[in-house]
C-alpha cells in the first residue's frame, strides 16, 4: 500500500482524526448533499450516495446529521451550492499530488491549495499532469490481527478483490470500482470495516527516506486540514524502517 495509506492508519490507530471530527463531518455533510443532488435522495438508486453515506456511518456520523444532509440537497433545507474541484500537481521530492475539494468559492480554494504547495516547494500543474499516474480503484480498509490477516486476504481474492496487502492491525483490499460494495458485504459479515471508499490508487509510488517523507506527510496533512479540500491522493512511499520511525514522531 502507499505511504499515505500507512500514515492513515497510524493517525487512526493514536486517535489523532478524532481531533479533527468536526471539520470530518463537515466535509462528509458536503459529499452527501452533493451526490443526493446529482442522483437523487434514494440511497438504493444512488451509489455515490450509498458510498457517501456508509462513509459517515464508518466514522460514526450521528443518523440525524445524514438526514438532515440529504433533506439539504433535496431543498427541504437551506444549503450553499457546492462545485467539485480537482486540483494536481507536484510536492516535494517530487510526489504526484490529486486534490479533490467540494466548495463554494472556487477562486478561495485554488488559492488556498496553491498557498501549501508553495509553501513546501511544490507547484500546481495543469490539469491531467499527473492524473495519469494514478487509476480509480475500490479501497477497503479492515481491522485484523495477524491471526486474521491471512484468512481476510483469502476471503477477499474468493469474493474478487484485485489485490490485498497487510499493515500492522489492518488489511487493505483493492477491488474494482463496481466490485467494491460486494466485497465489502463479504468481509464485514465476519470482520470491522474500518472503511471502504473509491480512491486514486498511484500506479507506481515514491519512495523516500525518513526526513523527505516526514516534510512530505506534513505537506499532505495540511492540505487535509483545509476546509474546502474533500481527499487528497499521492504516490508517496517509504519503507517498515521508515514507518516506525515516522510513528515515533506522530
Amino acid at each position: 500500500m502507499s505511504g499515505h495509506s500507512k500514515w492513515a492508519q497510524i493517525k487512526r490507530q493514536k486517535g489523532i482524526a478524532d481531533t479533527r471530527r468536526g471539520q470530518l463531518f463537515t466535509k462528509l455533510t458536503r459529499e452527501i448533499i452533493v451526490a443526493a443532488r446529482q442522483g437523487g435522495p434514494n440511497i438504493e438508486s444512488n451509489f455515490r450516495l450509498r458510498l457517501a453515506v456508509q462513509k459517515a456511518r464508518d466514522n460514526n456520523m450521528p443518523l440525524e446529521n445524514i438526514e438532515r444532509a440529504i433533506k439539504r440537497a433535496s431543498g427541504e433545507v437551506e444549503a450553499a451550492a457546492l462545485t467539485e474541484l480537482r486540483l494536481e500537481g507536484y510536492g516535494p521530492s517530487g510526489l504526484a499530488v490529486l486534490v479533490e475539494a467540494l466548495t463554494d468559492n472556487r477562486k478561495r480554494t485554488i488559492q488556498d491549495v496553491r498557498r501549501v504547495f508553495t509553501r513546501y516547494g511544490g507547484n500546481l500543474g495543469e490539469s491531467g499532469c499527473v492524473s495519469w499516474l494514478f487509476e480509480n480503484k475500490g479501497v477497503i480498509t479492515v481491522e485484523s490481527n495477524p491471526e486474521d490477516a491471512e484468512e481476510i486476504a483469502m476471503l477477499a481474492i474468493d469474493a474478487g478483490a484485485e489485490d490485498v496487502k497487510t499493515g500492522d492491525g489492518y488489511v487493505e483490499i483493492h477491488t474494482s470500482p463496481n466490485s467494491l460494495e460486494e466485497i465489502r458485504k463479504a468481509v464485514e459479515a465476519r470482520w470491522r470495516i474500518i472503511s471502504a471508499e473509491l480512491c486514486l490508487v498511484p500506479k507506481t509510488t515514491v519512495m523516500l527516506d525518513e526526513d523527505k517523507a516526514a516534510q512530505a506527510l506534513s505537506f499532505l496533512d495540511q492540505l487535509e486540514e483545509l476546509d474546502d479540500v474533500q481527499r487528497v491522493f499521492s504516490n508517496i512511499d517509504f519503507s517498515d524502517a521508515t514507518l516506525e520511525k515516522l510513528r515515533s514522531r506522530a
